[in-house]
């Protein structure tokens, strides 16, 4: 009997992606899902020749080898994914949906391969993704008013902004918690409107956003702003959202939004709307960095490391 596992990041993208392929019948024996930061996930599975995975919104270069380690066991397994994926594996078991056009997220590519049979959370995830135009688009091709497209968009956000952390203990929820609470629910939508962790992240994020609004940031060459938040959990909790409120505010301007952390700093890259392009090659210049096109991360930047990313981010967007 063939054993089903799904393994997800725990931002929006990969929980709304992970719900559309549980309700197109993929129902899992076991979820693998964690922080936004830790995408390492694919280790956590015992490999098996009846095994099939689904992975959603982890970069498979990372995974890599825990990759080839389930296919050289025999596993089959499925991978819809935006982030730098680097060689692709030529396996048999292996099927790979993975684009990393700037427009695009994990949930979107679910939604495609799914036809769009429940679009809601595609929409919900780009909003998350700060795919603004781009969700807008997909919820009016669903026949969304616009009404609805906000309550989609706060939705995406809230369960962006509740991935952010150090470690779950930093979360208000952990995302395997948020997820089993979608249950089978079809319509993003209807969820959104009647579900009780949405006042309770609402509430949570317009705090930490007020104390991580009144941090200065500073110019870093022509095409780029920096700041640095302390060493507390608001402020890990509130860097990502902050990073896509700040893109936002500056669309011709590249965001680097640095959390304090032991010994350097977690790092949140958002090129500039106007161009989305490069935060994943900037990020992976250094040792813990990666991402997509359009936003990327370090893990842990070490101190002395901060003049050379400055430098690196002036000259990427100057």
């Amino acid at each position: 009997m063939t054993r089903r596992v799904l393994v997800f990041n725990g931002d929006a993208d990969g929980l709304c992606a992970a719900q559309q392929l549980r309700l197109s019948g993929f129902v899992p024996d076991a979820i693998v899902t964690g922080v936004k930061r830790d995408i390492g996930l694919l280790a956590r599975v015992e490999p098996a020749c009846d095994l099939r995975v689904a992975v959603a919104d982890i970069s498979l270069d990372v995974n890599r080898a825990d990759l080839l380690r389930l296919l050289d066991a025999g596993a089959k397994v499925d991978w819809y994914d935006h982030h730098f994926a680097g060689e692709i594996p030529p396996h048999a078991g292996l099927t790979a949906r993975i684009e990393t056009a700037p427009d695009r997220c994990s949930a979107l590519i679910v939604d495609a391969a799914l036809s769009g049979r429940f679009s809601s959370w595609a929409v919900a995830a780009a909003f998350g993704d700060n795919l603004g135009e781009v969700a807008a688009r997909r919820g009016a091709a669903a026949g969304h008013d616009e009404a609805a497209l906000m309550v989609l968009r706060e939705f995406g956000e809230l369960l962006n902004y509740n991935a952010y952390g150090e470690s779950e203990e930093d979360l208000h929820h952990p995302p395997a918690q948020v997820f089993a609470g979608f249950g089978d629910c079809a319509d993003a939508l209807a969820y959104a409107r009647d579900a009780a962790i949405v006042p309770q992240l609402r509430a949570g994020m317009a705090e930490d956003l007020a104390l991580a609004r009144a941090v200065p940031s500073r110019s870093i060459g022509a095409g780029a702003r920096l700041l640095v938040l302390p060493a507390v959990a608001w402020a890990r909790r509130a860097s990502g959202v902050l990073a896509n409120e700040l893109a936002r505010s500056r669309p011709g301007q590249a965001h680097a939004v640095l959390t304090s952390a032991p010994g350097g700093y977690q790092v949140s890259v958002r090129a500039p709307l106007s161009r989305p392009y490069g935060a994943a090659a900037l990020c992976r210049r250094f040792a813990t960095g990666g991402g997509r096109e359009a936003a990327g991360g370090i893990n842990h930047l070490p101190h002395a490391d901060l003049a050379r990313f400055e430098a690196a981010l002036a000259v990427a967007y100057g």
